[in-house]
């Protein structure tokens, strides 16, 4: 009896682990490569996953926030893929430079040209944005993702803040701080030098700190080796004395 219910624990306890370690359901995400810093450029990846294992992904289109216009999108060639940039009007055209802009990217579509992102894949699409935004925490993009079999799946739905994570959530970039020097997350060169200074003084101080354990360590071993000579020294003085 109590074997049978020490299996059924086991049992129950191990589709636990299971179910808990399950992996999260994937989706289209954005990252950037390094910071994406208020006021400044970034390059951004959008990673696209094929959750389909009966069909490759031959299109991604993403459409980007209006209330946070971009005016400068560049996408980085992908092999195997053509890109399409779409600009629209702006209702309020944007300084940029001293210039006035008046359009802005407003759809990035990519399509494969061969087989696509097959089953079990991933692609990355590589974009230089700018200017980020300085009175925003994040960005909002609208993908959607198309099939081989014409299957559409539209990851636009929005994160509400402390609510789960909805079936089809839209890619969101996540802004860091500007720099207090103004170079948008790139730091001064005399920043950097003192930083190097600092670095290389913790490194002086490691060495120093390695140095001196090594001695102690060889110090402790020679003490030893002298201790123990000493008593090897003593034994065999006293068997002198005892034959004598």
């Amino acid at each position: 009896m109590k074997v049978s219910r020490i299996a059924a624990s086991g049992a129950l306890a191990a589709s636990a682990v299971v179910v808990l370690s399950a992996p999260a359901f994937a989706h289209v995400s954005v990252q950037p490569e390094g910071v994406a810093a208020k006021g400044g450029y970034a390059t951004i990846d959008f990673k696209v996953p094929n959750e389909r294992d009966n069909a490759s992904t031959t299109k991604l289109e993403v459409n980007f926030p209006t209330d946070h216009p971009l005016a400068s999108v560049m996408p980085q060639p992908v092999d195997g893929w053509d890109v399409k940039v779409t600009t629209s009007k702006l209702d309020k055209p944007l300084e940029l430079h001293g210039k006035k802009i008046d359009e802005a990217v407003s759809k990035v579509t990519w399509t494969a040209t061969g087989k696509g992102v097959r089953p079990g894949f991933f692609q990355k699409f590589p974009l230089s944005v700018g200017q980020l935004p300085e009175d925003a925490d994040e960005l909002v993009f609208k993908a959607i993702q198309t099939y081989s079999n014409k299957e559409v799946v539209r990851w636009i739905e929005p994160q509400e803040h402390g609510a789960e994570e909805p079936e089809n959530p839209a890619p969101v970039l996540a802004l860091s701080a500007a720099s207090e020097d103004g170079h948008h997350g790139m730091p001064s060169a005399e920043k950097a030098s003192d930083d190097e200074k600092a670095e290389h003084g913790e490194t002086e101080a490691a060495a120093s700190s390695d140095s001196s354990d090594t001695t102690a360590r060889v110090l402790g071993v020679v003490g030893i080796a002298v201790g123990a000579a000493g008593v090897a020294f003593g034994v065999l003085a006293g068997r002198r004395r005892t034959h004598a």
